[in-house]
């Protein structure tokens, strides 16, 4: 590797993994010059050598010093490394051979309260730190990434002009924005990643119902999802699925999905979102939904064991037509995005971050895995700022009458069937708590009220009650 000290780089990038790499390749690509770092030297050299046309817009560098040194001020260097204790190491070496007004980008999936915290850290030091959540995977990073901003607005600017042109672009819009001081970037990707989990289960739990109610064949799915893409559904999501259900097992000629164990993975970032829903205070019982289902999903063994003692669900004959699958779905996609956006709208408020929910919403419209036809009408509808839920923006009040019905039906024929909808069920149970002016909460503040003294409000008159209760030990 020659390392070319006198060249000056745009802005610098450490970590060549696979995300690391093909950023760096979209910075080249669209005409910067990009200073790389890899605390294995040898990542570094076959970079560089797969690089192409592109390699002479690389400036290699092994040694930490010269790589800052190789980048123009104020510099800006992004990290992609593993989050945790490997961004603060990777932040503590390069430390010393900064200088004030340089900035730091974190650039992996991390924590929003790591973000918040190295914000606080740096902040005093004159070293600016952006944490930003950037969505679509190794082909987003390469060809154009939804990129979610938060952290030191003066370092934006100076970042700014890269992070924008490398971003997706959608009808010639940027999908890159600031959102927020702090750890807002990092905590806007967290709960994108949170509505995916949903989206993603909700569309396996229709294909269950198809695979197993329905009895149909891999290839017979995949032609609906690709039919489905073309109206309301239009999405990466239910495209993506369709192309996973028609490929096909080079060796034995199989469907390559019939073959896939079913034991879904997580990263941290759907329960991340969970947790912070439950700390604000929000509603949202579909991503729960959807993170609880991987859990389960991974006790392969244990549901093996309960099915030998239960025996395998009896065949039920269910009466639900793909038109209604369909619809159920985008009745249950709504509810999964309107409880993110809940939570956005909450976290904001609780940070001061003064989160643009309208803005979100567009730049989720390219580039990211939850990119879906209906974001341009949810940016519509908090830009107007008329509604505190999207199930009650005026766009979706319409489009969930027109789909709960479905819901309905599917959620009935999934209990009936024995086929586990976790998120569409809650789907479904949200939609009717939320809509519902009186529920049941009055027994549990009686009950509370009982045993614990804790109190209620009566509606016919003002201040905090007590119930004159029996008591329950004589």
């Amino acid at each position: 590797m020659n390392s070319n000290n006198t060249a000056q780089a745009d802005i610098g990038l450490i970590g060549l993994a696979v995300m690391g790499s093909n950023l760096a390749l979209n910075i080249a690509e669209n005409g910067y010059r990009v200073a790389v770092n890899n605390r294995t030297a040898s990542k570094i050299d076959n970079f560089v050598a797969e690089a192409g046309e592109l390699r002479d817009q690389i400036v290699p560098n092994a040694d930490l010093g010269d790589f800052v040194r190789s980048i123009k001020q104020p510099r800006s260097i992004i990290i992609m490394v593993k989050a945790g204790a490997p961004v603060d190491m990777t932040i503590e070496a390069l430390l010393p051979h900064l200088d004030e007004g340089d900035a730091i980008i974190e650039a992996g999936n991390a924590n929003y309260r790591d973000s918040v915290r190295r914000f606080e850290e740096l902040t005093p030091k004159g070293i600016g730190f952006l944490g930003i959540g950037v969505s679509g995977g190794e082909e987003g990073a390469r060809h154009g990434p939804s990129i979610m901003v938060g952290g030191s607005k003066a370092q934006w600017h100076n970042a700014e002009e890269v992070l924008t042109a490398i971003s997706a672009k959608f009808n010639g819009e940027s999908c890159c924005a600031y959102l927020g001081s702090s750890g807002a970037g990092h905590f806007v990707k967290t709960i994108h990643n949170g509505i995916e989990y949903a989206d993603m289960q909700m569309i396996a739990e229709v294909y269950g119902v198809m695979r197993d109610g329905l009895n149909m064949s891999a290839l017979a799915c995949a032609e609906v999802f690709k039919s489905w893409n073309e109206g309301p559904l239009n999405s990466y999501l239910i495209e993506i699925t369709g192309l996973v259900l028609e490929a096909v097992d080079d060796k034995t000629g199989k469907p390559l999905v019939e073959l896939i164990l079913d034991k879904a993975g997580q990263k941290g970032t759907g329960r991340w979102s969970a947790i912070a829903a439950q700390e604000l205070g929000v509603a949202a019982t579909t991503i729960e939904g959807a993170v609880a289902a991987r859990s389960m999903s991974a006790l392969k063994d244990e549901r093996i064991a309960a099915e030998k003692i239960y025996g395998a669900s009896d065949s039920v004959d269910i009466s639900v037509t793909l038109k209604q699958l369909e619809q159920a779905l985008l009745a249950g996609k709504i509810a999964a995005y309107a409880q993110g956006f809940a939570i956005l709208s909450k976290a904001s408020e609780d940070n001061k971050w003064d989160l643009p929910l309208g803005t979100i919403a567009r730049i989720w419209r390219a580039g990211c895995i939850i990119r879906s036809g209906f974001l341009d009408q949810m940016a519509a509808s908090y830009d107007k700022g008329v509604a505190v839920n999207l199930m009650v923006a005026p766009e979706f009040v319409e489009v969930m009458q027109q789909n709960q019905g479905a819901l309905r039906q599917v959620v009935a024929a999934g209990a009936l069937g024995a086929y586990p909808m976790p998120c569409l069920g809650a789907a479904l149970a949200y939609f009717d708590s939320y809509r519902q002016s009186r529920g049941t909460a009055n027994i549990i503040q009686g009950q509370r009220d009982f045993f614990g003294a804790h109190g209620f409000v009566l509606m016919d008159r003002d201040g905090e009650q007590h119930g004159d209760w029996p008591s329950t030990l004589d």
